[in-house]
């Protein structure tokens, strides 16, 4: 089965204001052939650079996918680059050009010059319509290698439109039938390093399937996937790799249908019947904001106290002065007192609190990154002690999944 390159053109996707979403699409439909995406990249309004790249693809890969720069403007620079790297010329095609200006007429628009640039077609590229927009499409077969370079409008509308109608169907009938089977586990409570030193003595066995470790904030996901010929055997390469490693990850397993951890533990509160309240220090509002992201969370979120200030904690949660003057506002028995507060104040089933330091400086003279999770239920409160690593935004997405994490376990009774 043939490799997948995917070349997304255009300046304003390396900035900061807009994503290249059609490599997403892109990859998808393909996984769906069974065809793996081997290489990504984006380029700018480069001839230069983007014909090097068509280049350098072609050595590695028999399917290049190109989104963008298919427009009538200089920038548009794709059918350029693309002849260039198959040194080919670029050929005027009237019938395109007619088809464009009827297209402007059907608007009450005059086509403009600039619109013929349009209409230049790869020498021996077939053409794509596209009812959607005015650029065609172009595919292209190197003849000597059996390779193919496929041209696509930049707008995801036009570009999923011309994918699905065209592209797919031929790719489907040239290409050996294979499937992609995929396990996928969303795991909490353990780092990357300490998840890969456990499951890799299992993986590690087998190079289909082939698994991958993405790493977040207290998030990991682990991603294990099978090609093969048919649905069947790709299934039974996952049961042999799949079960081993769910036994040595157990209960830190929180999904494994891409259910994100708020969305599981919402899951489980609302089975059980169950209500949560929480107070936010250092998060300020992070917490419940994640908690109340997922649709229907109003069946078990009561409120939350965004208690920034020690005369908050006291004020609205009754938190003892002298107990925030004695330990500091971060400290386990802040944050015990500030989770059963929580809890009694909202007659919730649980309280969640969160206190910590997020930096850059320190406003209690603990160490930035020091954080503590209350959890209180009616058998009584714990508090939990974190140093997490990162900068400001990234200690307080560690805290909230934490804080999830621990609810998730209490709830589930683990």
């Amino acid at each position: 089965m043939p490799d997948a390159e995917i070349i997304a053109i255009g300046s304003e996707l390396l900035g900061t204001e807009k994503l290249d979403t059609n490599s997403l699409f892109l990859t998808a439909r393909l996984n769906d052939l069974g065809v793996e995406v081997a290489q990504k990249c984006v380029i700018g309004d480069s001839r230069e650079r983007l014909t090097n790249e068509i280049k350098a693809g072609l050595q590695r890969s028999q399917l290049i996918l190109l989104t963008g720069g298919l427009g009538p403007t200089e920038d548009d620079i794709t059918r350029d680059a693309v002849a260039a790297a198959l040194g080919k010329t670029l050929i005027f095609s009237q019938e395109i050009c007619d088809w464009l200006e009827e297209r402007f007429k059907k608007f009450n628009r005059k086509m403009a010059e600039i619109n013929r640039r349009q209409a230049y077609v790869i020498d021996g590229a077939e053409v794509l319509p596209n009812d959607r927009g005015t650029a065609p499409g172009q595919w292209f077969q190197v003849p000597s290698t059996g390779a193919v370079v496929m041209l696509l409008p930049g707008p995801p509308h036009e570009m999923k439109a011309m994918y699905t109608a065209q592209i797919h169907p031929r790719l489907e009938a040239m290409l050996p039938k294979q499937v992609i089977r995929t396990l996928f586990y969303r795991v909490a409570g353990m780092g990357e390093s300490d998840l890969d030193a456990l499951i890799s003595p299992v993986y590690k066995k087998y190079e289909n399937p082939v698994t991958t470790i993405l790493a977040g904030a207290g998030d990991i996901q682990v991603h294990l996937r099978a090609r093969c010929d048919t649905p069947e055997e790709a299934d039974r390469l996952l049961a042999k790799v799949g079960p081993p490693i769910e036994e040595l990850l157990g209960d830190r397993i929180y999904s494994r249908d891409g259910a994100t951890l708020e969305e599981t533990t919402g899951r489980i509160l609302r089975d059980h019947g169950a209500t949560v309240a929480v107070a936010e220090s250092a998060t300020a509002g992070m917490f419940a904001a994640r908690l109340t992201s997922v649709s229907g969370s109003s069946s078990y979120f009561k409120g939350g106290f965004l208690t920034y200030t020690d005369q908050m904690k006291t004020d609205l949660l009754g938190v003892p002065a002298e107990l925030i003057s004695e330990h500091t506002a971060v400290s386990e028995a802040v944050a015990i007192s500030m989770a059963v507060n929580a809890r009694t104040r909202a007659s919730a089933t649980y309280g969640i609190s969160i206190t910590g330091e997020a930096g850059p400086e320190s406003a209690t003279g603990q160490p930035v990154g020091l954080f503590f999770v209350g959890v209180a239920d009616s058998n009584g409160c714990e508090a939990r002690r974190f140093q997490f690593p990162g900068d400001r935004t990234r200690l307080r997405q560690f805290a909230t999944q934490w804080a999830i994490e621990l609810l998730r376990r209490r709830a589930l009774g683990l």
